[in-house]
């Protein structure tokens, strides 16, 4: 069980042990720290594009020349693929891509179309017989404004959900806790996808 060492005396009824106070820390309390310093890539927003153009360091240009397992690839169609995202919302986080660097839903053709919706739905299919995934968060940030990460690059979201994945982690601490390592999940979901293909 993770949890404060003093809480976990005092329920088994010991006095509660002071906090330990760590040089940079700060003042001392009865929090213990996650630290997730590869989250700080995110933030500085470190390999993100230098500019809008497939040849500008766009990541989902690169990633289908990487095999399955460096570049988190589940899944490959003819004109889309799935991926796994690198800073995931919840544990399974997919997402899919089209092969050609276009921005907006609205400069994708119709076979791209067709096959973006298809994965959408063999990603609900495999998230829900891999991890049981009770619901979906499912959608597009078209341009930075709206939330777009990397903007020049469509990509669709499937984050799959849980009942109380969203508790005091994320509310209050802003941290999500992953279950499982990225390349553990990317072969889970890689298996299951053919099944409910």
């Amino acid at each position: 069980m993770v949890g404060n060492g003093a809480e976990q005396s005092e329920a088994a009824g010991e006095r509660a042990a002071e906090p330990v106070r760590q040089y940079g820390a700060g003042v001392p309390d009865r929090f213990q720290r996650l630290w997730m310093p590869h989250r700080m890539a995110y933030i500085k927003g470190e390999d993100k594009p230098a500019g809008s153009e497939s040849g500008e360091g766009c990541p989902f240009c690169s990633i289908p020349s990487m095999a399955d397992a460096d570049g988190l690839i589940v899944a490959r169609g003819d004109s889309v693929y799935a991926v796994l995202n690198l800073y995931p919302y919840n544990s399974g986080h997919l997402m899919v891509c089209p092969y050609r660097h276009v921005a907006d839903y609205t400069e994708i053709d119709q076979a791209e179309t067709t096959e973006l919706a298809s994965f959408t739905k063999i990603a609900m299919r495999t998230l829900r017989a891999a991890s049981g995934a009770q619901g979906f968060n499912i959608g597009m940030n078209m341009g930075g404004v709206a939330g777009a990460g990397i903007a020049a690059h469509l990509h669709q979201h499937v984050v799959p959900r849980w009942g109380g994945d969203s508790n005091f982690m994320p509310v209050i601490g802003h941290t999500k806790v992953l279950p499982q390592l990225l390349a553990e999940t990317r072969q889970l979901l890689a298996d299951a996808w053919h099944a409910a293909s």
